[in-house]
């Protein structure tokens, strides 16, 4: 596990682009933190990272999803609205496999989120700083 100190958006955004210069096809960035933990930074973060304008990330909270043309396409999921996402008409190992997918509020489909996804918790340690903490999973085959 990876641990960092962001003491601001721009240093979220930053560590978000390191870490998606690794990401590929298949790949799942799921987001833990409260409210306002900078779970949207990070995602801008990392749509900068696979050459995407951060100013066309914003929290699709009422859309659910936004998707990003690419090769791949980079989707961002936002569960904050829906109370019980496992519920939901949602093909979840599609939208995995097609693109790069990062999910916030992932505890609420952490059950169906597939090996090897990439962990990121935040907390609020103060007034604009950030405690992020990077987990992958390894699967057995790894």
């Amino acid at each position: 596990m990876a641990v960092y100190c962001s003491r601001s958006p721009e240093e979220t955004r930053s560590i978000a682009r390191e870490l998606a210069r690794g990401l590929k096809q298949g790949s799942v960035v799921a987001l833990f933190g409260e409210l306002g933990a900078g779970k949207t930074v990070f995602v801008q973060g990392l749509a900068e990272g696979l050459n995407i304008s951060s100013s066309w990330v914003k929290s699709p909270s009422f859309t659910l999803m936004r998707v990003f043309p690419g090769a791949p396409p980079f989707y961002h999921l936002d569960l904050y609205r829906l109370d019980d996402p496992l519920k939901e008409d949602i093909d979840w190992e599609e939208i995995f496999e097609l693109g790069i997918t990062a999910i916030e509020w992932a505890e609420k489909i952490e059950s169906l989120l597939p090996d090897n996804t990439i962990k990121v918790r935040l907390k609020i340690t103060g007034p604009g700083q950030r405690k992020i903490e990077v987990e992958q999973e390894k699967s057995s085959g790894d």
